[in-house]
């Protein structure tokens, strides 16, 4: 440990001084924030500029690393939304007294040093910091090398901020990129209370398996949108069409469409002209391979077993045709993540059986899986989509980042 040792030490003991900051405090601070990173945006996009540069224009995660004037704009933003939002820290969850007279309170406290690893998205950098400060948490950041420049640029300016308002510049610590650092972070457990991967499925599995702290998983997005044969299927197109190019990069795009048979030769064809402008390739199975090549789809390959439950994050996707909902159900049950699935229908009986079944942390009727997100659900922003049961499930957020703390007060009462 002796690399981040004192780093770590250094943001543990900083803790305290957040968890004191009273909420009018938090406020302030965050919206002195957003003040600052917009008077920087140029040079926080001269920063970036130099990952992207580093970075080839084939990669798909170049999407997910790239900041612009808008983007910067609508984390300003974020930054102002978490501001506002109900402190979750000293709310009181339960209170009585027992009978020997002895006062009880249940509070919400901090969870107090929250480590998240994650790769080439520098936006995640604002949302954690934003997210862990206004619920009096320090954290402790670990970016990829990829969007390192960026990220520096941007816990610079936190920091920054921290320092006017008299908080240890430590409260926000930005970690070396080597990888090597990971392993010293699972292994944190003095210093660190909770680890949260953010990331590619290669790392989520790695820290779970490798990790001595506590950790909450924001898993993978395999995500399917199952057309039921008696879909509107102009709806169904627009909506297969949206989660699948509107930002391929992102967890909650679309992976796999699931087209029950009965609607297969109608359906398959409408997706043709959307699919060509966006370059999309379609791994397809048997039947869909059929119905596509008849029209004389270009980019399409057959399906190995290996394209099911395989999270593109790009401009592909794979296509399954079903026998009837049962099937469909089997089928994302066997392949999903467990982070959105939806079905298209006009049937409630249908509709009301995959709402129920789906064990996904978002399930959807009718629309697209890109809304599962927490600036979109009015949590004001994420720092990632839980997949798991424990703690925390769907877009982790504010709400989720305290723990509980048992405030017993007697006047000399004993218990023998």
């Amino acid at each position: 440990m002796n690399a981040v040792t004192p780093l770590l030490q250094e943001t543990k003991f900083a803790s305290a001084a957040v968890r004191r900051l009273s909420a009018g405090q938090k406020t302030a601070l965050l919206n002195r924030l957003a003040d600052v990173v917009f008077e920087n945006t140029k040079a926080i996009l001269v920063e970036n500029q130099k990952d992207l540069d580093a970075m080839p224009d084939t990669d798909p995660k170049k999407d997910r690393l790239l900041l612009n004037e808008k983007r910067i704009g609508d984390l300003v933003e974020s930054l102002r939304v978490v501001a506002q939002l109900p402190d979750p820290g000293g709310a009181v969850l339960l209170e009585r007294t027992i009978e020997q007279g002895v006062q009880l309170r249940k509070l919400a406290v901090p969870l107090g040093v929250v480590g998240v690893i994650y790769e080439s998205r520098p936006n995640v950098t604002l949302d954690v910091a934003s997210l862990c400060l206004r619920s009096g948490n320090a954290c402790v950041l670990k970016g990829g090398k990829e969007a390192h420049q960026s990220n520096l640029a941007l816990v610079g300016l936190i920091q920054k901020v921290l320092t006017e308002f008299d908080i240890p510049a430590a409260a926000v610590t930005l970690m070396p990129p080597d990888r090597a650092v990971v392993n010293e972070l699972l292994t944190a457990t003095r210093y660190i209370d909770i680890i949260i991967p953010r990331g590619s499925d290669s790392l989520i599995q790695y820290v779970r398996q490798n990790s001595l702290v506590p950790t909450i998983e924001t898993g993978a997005g395999v995500c399917h949108t199952y057309v039921e044969r008696t879909a509107d299927l102009v709806k169904a197109r627009d909506i297969v069409v949206n989660a699948k190019v509107s930002r391929p990069s992102v967890c909650n795009s679309l992976d796999c469409v699931v087209v029950d048979q009965a609607v297969a030769d109608d359906f398959l064809p409408m997706l043709v002209d959307d699919f060509i402008k966006w370059d999309v390739e379609v791994f397809a199975d048997e039947e869909a391979f059929r119905v596509l090549a008849s029209v004389d789809f270009p980019a399409l390959q057959r399906a190995e077993l290996s394209d099911f439950g395989r999270e593109f994050l790009d401009y592909k996707c794979a296509i399954k045709v079903v026998a009837d909902l049962d099937e469909a159900l089997s089928h994302i049950q066997a392949y999903s993540s467990r982070h959105s699935e939806a079905i298209v229908s006009r049937d409630p009986a249908a509709i009301d059986r995959f709402l129920n079944e789906v064990d996904a942390a978002a399930v959807y009727a009718n629309a697209s899986t890109r809304f599962t997100d927490g600036g979109v659900f009015g949590l004001g922003a994420e720092i990632g989509i839980s997949t798991q049961k424990l703690h925390a499930r769907g877009p982790f957020a504010l709400e989720k980042l305290v723990t509980e703390k048992w405030v017993v007060v007697g006047d000399g009462q004993v218990r023998w």
